[in-house]
């Protein structure tokens, strides 16, 4: 009976070990800070068209419109970058917001508005879209909807 008591131990102690934790809330590396100038050397080196959207936790609209952007990054993610650009919130409210939404891609922290402000955008949420070569194209104010979205992927990954 020892014996059997052992492996047990032993299968229950292998079978926690083998799973990874999760990383969740607080628990997630903190958002890299990036400025305008650092956001558009970024843009014109990748040699990608790109969707940039900004937004904030708190702002219901952003919320709205994060399982557009969630979808469409997974769709057209292989032709197309998607960058979050999160202003004027904590860390973990972000993380949070993130999280909560499946927004898999690339996120940056801008507690300063100094991103949107560089590309003469004001409010939010601001969805951004540029070319290959790092030049913005156009430009959406307020909520996205999925025939703009669809318009602007296409613009930019035509040129």
């Amino acid at each position: 009976m020892p014996e059997v008591r052992k492996a047990l131990l032993a299968l229950v102690l292998l079978a926690t070990a083998c799973g990874s934790p999760q990383l969740v809330g607080e628990d997630r590396p903190d958002l890299p800070s990036i400025t305008g100038p650092q956001l558009e050397a970024q843009l014109a080196e990748s040699g990608r068209p790109a969707v940039v959207n900004v937004w904030a936790a708190w702002c219901a609209p952003c919320r709205s419109e994060a399982p557009l952007l969630a979808s469409a990054a997974a769709q057209h993610g292989d032709e197309v970058q998607f960058i979050g650009i999160d202003v004027q919130d904590n860390q973990a409210d972000a993380k949070d917001f993130i999280e909560r939404f499946g927004l898999d891609f690339d996120h940056y922290f801008d507690r300063d508005r100094v991103v949107p402000e560089y590309f003469g955008g004001i409010g939010t949420p601001i969805t951004f879209f540029f070319d290959r070569s790092g030049d913005l194209v156009d430009t959406h104010l307020g909520v996205i909807d999925d025939r703009t979205l669809a318009l602007g992927i296409d613009e930019i990954t035509k040129r």
